[in-house]
């Protein structure tokens, strides 16, 4: 997040609140429970003993200008608010100026994706594979990956996508045996139901689940996607169950979500790349908050570990 340091050991600046709850202390107080962000990262942020008469109404999508104290809590950065209002004209900002987007417009990585498809030689998968993409393509150019982990971002559906098809690429390039039409397949489908599966805020942010998303979640739907468009286009019914396979097992475990294992070569690898580019975003921008020398904050979706940032690289992806 970018504060600026205004001395007495407090920071402000502009901020997008992306998740607002009142609760109840310990001691029977309320107190604002929020989530801010902007381009550079997140931080949770509290207002104690808080009344919703003593200011105007706060909600998720709006940006704000803050001031208040950074402290530690459990080992991750946290801002404690004394001031806080909603920005205006006079201050020179925009809601896009805040939002975190991808690096390539969701057009452009869409086509990049359908141009590799459209040279496939397997026409089934490549009749299947293009079909869905253009059914679902207002969604995809501008949806976000993850709802809080990585990826997170306008545009990180594409963005997610195009990187694991061009870590598919470079494997088979290495590994000529493995069947390079069918591992892309898997990679370009394996979140398209993700787009069923988020509430998308006025950001562009997803701001929380669906119904269908809490119920069916985006593996389970991915496959009767693809099931049920594979039978409309007359698809191979092999290559219609492989493809819903490498969907429901493509995050590796059943504790981490997966239906079932991965049970043949493209699937596993599938799984693999899948869980690195996540696992890169993360660290990367992690450790683009912090200075050269120093650690993360705890990410609890990678054991809980703290990341030591030995180089001034920064998180720019090659996809195009």
């Amino acid at each position: 997040m970018k504060f600026t340091e205004i001395g007495n050991g407090q920071v402000e600046g502009f901020a997008v609140i992306k998740q607002c709850e009142v609760k109840a202390a310990k001691n029977g107080t309320s107190f604002l429970d929020l989530l801010l962000s902007d381009k550079d990262g997140e931080i949770f942020a509290k207002i104690w003993d808080y009344s919703p008469s003593q200011s105007a109404p706060l909600s998720a999508d709006m940006l704000v200008k803050v001031r208040g104290k950074l402290q530690k809590y459990r080992d991750n950065d946290q801002l404690i608010i004394d001031r806080i209002r909603a920005a205006t004209n006079e201050d020179g900002v925009s809601l896009d100026d805040y939002v975190k987007s991808a690096d390539y417009k969701g057009e452009d990585m869409l086509e990049s994706i359908i141009k590799i498809v459209s040279e496939f030689h397997d026409e089934d998968l490549k009749n299947l594979v293009v079909y869905l993409l253009e059914k679902n393509r207002e969604k995809l150019v501008c949806f976000p990956a993850a709802f809080k982990l990585h990826h997170a971002i306008r545009g990180g559906l594409m963005m997610h996508t195009l990187s694991i098809v061009r870590l598919c690429e470079g494997v088979c390039r290495v590994y000529p045996f493995v069947n390079r039409e069918l591992l892309i397949a898997g990679a370009v489908l394996h979140d398209i139901a993700k787009t069923t599966e988020f509430q998308i805020s006025g950001t562009g942010l997803a701001s929380g689940y669906t119904v269908e998303g809490n119920l069916i979640g985006h593996l389970v739907k991915g496959a009767m996607m693809i099931a049920s468009a594979a039978e409309e286009l007359g698809t191979d019914k092999e290559k219609s169950l492989l493809l819903q396979h490498m969907v429901i097992s493509h995050h590796g475990e059943p504790e981490f979500g997966a239906a079932v294992r991965p049970l043949f070569l493209e699937a596993e690898l599938l799984s693999q790349l899948d869980m690195m580019d996540a696992t890169v975003y993360e660290i990367m921008d992690a450790t683009g908050s912090v200075k050269k020398g120093e650690f993360t904050n705890r990410l609890w979706a990678l054991d809980d570990r703290k990341f030591y940032k030995n180089s001034d690289s920064s998180l720019e992806v090659n996809l195009i």
